[in-house]
């Protein structure tokens, strides 16, 4: 991945692409809303079994927005006494929470009600406001759809990388958050509207049985995704390969410091890194060129690397210090 992937001071999380966050997650949350509540008029009118579904899908993508909304004006707020490295984490909380809703509100009663349809059996009612229905949602989960990859091809172009490899490795997980669920709104609805036309060919109600499960094992995937992804950043994401190499390539650039002996980098959040390295000094550098050096440092980095937040260098002996000292001491 390259050094800037999750390095720009506006990938998402800061202070322009924080507010570009926020609106694709409130147009998705105001599309699924109003889209769940058609569908569930549509279910209980047409007594399709996918419909209600789709209904279950869109009120989990509500609440999984209405958390994410949560987490990005939660996690924004500035380092205090109580939290000295700042509330960036706090997103990825709020989001694994969001996936678990995906999980619980959608999957798990898709699955139950598509298994109820199949051994019920029962004949489908009218699907005609049902396909209505399905025909408006699709339309406004493009558009919520639209905005959200608009942003990650936004994003990708400025960093010049490739959008999947971006949107697999972002760690804005708000927006891949709405990318992924509105992907599955529309396979949903395409599934659902397969299970009615099915009922409507043959008059069994087996198809929308069927359509319902599948919708729900979809709704598996995305939380597994989602979870694992914000699962991975909570316990603790380093930077790429790439952009631990530029950074070890900056510290050593500045006079004064002769080797990186141990390097540890963290994300914190989609625009906050933390960085911390033990590093070895010349011999002969006095105590206010140290100074000076790691203020260079830190300042070449930031220059670098907009979204790192904190810098930690340690004074350490190097290697031939300590088989000096070694040898001193064994003479």
């Amino acid at each position: 991945m390259s050094d800037e992937t999750t390095s720009g001071a506006k990938t998402g999380g800061g202070e322009s692409g924080g507010g570009e966050s926020v609106f694709t997650v409130v147009v998705a949350t105001l599309a699924n809303l109003g889209i769940a509540v058609a569908k569930a008029v549509a279910g209980l009118i047409s007594g399709s079994s996918a419909m209600l579904s789709e209904a279950a899908h869109s009120f989990a993508d509500t609440v999984t927005e209405l958390m994410l909304l949560t987490a990005l004006k939660r996690s924004e707020r500035p380092a205090d006494e109580g939290h000295p490295l700042g509330y960036g984490p706090e997103r990825y909380i709020w989001a694994m929470l969001a996936s678990v809703a995906t999980f619980v509100g959608g999957a798990v009663f898709s699955i139950y009600d598509g298994v109820h349809a199949l051994s019920e059996g029962g004949k489908p009612g009218d699907p005609l406001i049902s396909y209505i229905v399905l025909g408006v949602a699709f339309v406004l989960e493009a558009f919520s759809l639209r905005i959200g990859i608009r942003q990650v091809r936004r994003e990708a172009t400025r960093l010049r990388l490739p959008v999947r490899r971006y949107f697999r490795l972002t760690p804005d997980t708000a927006v891949k958050a709405v990318v992924m669920e509105d992907s599955a709104a529309l396979a949903g609805l395409l599934l659902a509207a397969g299970g009615l036309l099915g009922g409507q060919l043959t008059g069994s109600g087996v198809w929308d049985g069927i359509a319902s499960v599948l919708i729900g094992l979809l709704l598996v995937y995305v939380a597994w995704v989602l979870g694992r992804s914000n699962a991975q950043l909570l316990i603790g994401r380093p930077v790429p390969e790439s952009m631990r190499a530029g950074i070890r390539e900056e510290l050593l650039s500045v006079p004064h410091i002769v080797d990186v002996l141990e390097l540890t980098t963290l994300i914190q959040g989609p625009a906050e890194i933390l960085i911390a390295a033990k590093v070895d000094f010349r011999d002969a550098s006095t105590a206010d060129q140290i100074e000076w050096a790691c203020e260079e440092a830190e300042e070449q980095l930031r220059e670098r690397y907009p979204s790192v937040r904190r810098v930690y260098l340690d004074p350490t002996p190097g290697l031939r210090q300590r088989r000096r000292r070694a040898g001193g001491a064994g003479a």
